[in-house]
């Protein structure tokens, strides 16, 4: 917690304008990374920088993992690669498991 919060008595919020899940939504509805930006926010919520990062990589892991498909993408190009090869090769892959 910090020590004098001077947001919270202004009655201000500067940090919905630099959270990208937490602005209003079309039709109300959450975003789809809300969740895993909220987790990463409310980890750093308090601590430095310097310590936020160290502290908070699983969180904003996490949080870019939603946001970009970087891991679900790489993932894809592999099966992509073996459907790809069980095509040249003549497999149907129906006897596999």
């Amino acid at each position: 917690m910090p020590f004098w919060d001077l947001q919270r008595q202004l009655g201000i919020d500067v940090d919905q304008w630099l959270l990208r899940q937490s602005m209003p939504q079309p039709y109300g509805k959450a975003g789809a990374c809300h969740a895993f930006e909220r987790e990463w926010v409310e980890c750093g919520h308090g601590l430095g920088q310097t310590r936020a990062r160290r502290e908070c990589q699983l969180e904003y892991e996490d949080f870019m993992e939603c946001m970009h498909r970087t891991k679900l993408v790489s993932v894809a190009g592999v099966v992509r690669v073996h459907a790809k090869l069980l095509r040249r090769f003549g497999g149907s892959g129906a006897g596999w498991g």
